[in-house]
């Protein structure tokens, strides 16, 4: 694995950490779908289903890991969730909601995990 995948598989431990830390369960992680893309996180918030995407970034780089979430990553994160439900045996009664966990890791002190729900 490379230094940034690395890094990015270390946030998202910190943004499962964070879910769970929240009452979530999380239900699968690095979860694949073909070509379509990968899910970060899928969890379940009482009857809810989330798809999670986390994005890790260190501190001092020029983006803030939020606004790395286009619309068309959006697009994916929905084909992805509906592939998940079809193998997974359908939607639950509350519905799919698309978050987003940013982590900021800075040159010193405790990593910024921000969990922002229902981003699309």
């Amino acid at each position: 694995m490379n230094a940034t995948g690395a890094l990015g598989r270390y946030g998202e431990g910190l943004a499962a950490r964070r879910l769970a830390a929240a009452g979530m369960t999380v239900l699968d992680r690095n979860w694949r779908c073909g070509r379509t893309g990968e899910i970060d996180i899928v969890a379940r918030d009482g009857d809810v289903l989330v798809v999670c995407e986390v994005k890790t970034r260190r501190g001092g780089s020029f983006e803030h890991p939020m606004a790395a979430v286009t619309p068309v990553k959006v697009d994916r994160l929905r084909r992805l969730a509906a592939c998940w439900l079809e193998k997974s045996g359908g939607p639950p009664p509350g519905g799919v909601r698309i978050d987003l966990v940013g982590v900021v890791l800075p040159r010193r002190g405790a990593p910024v995990v921000e969990h922002a729900r229902g981003v699309a």
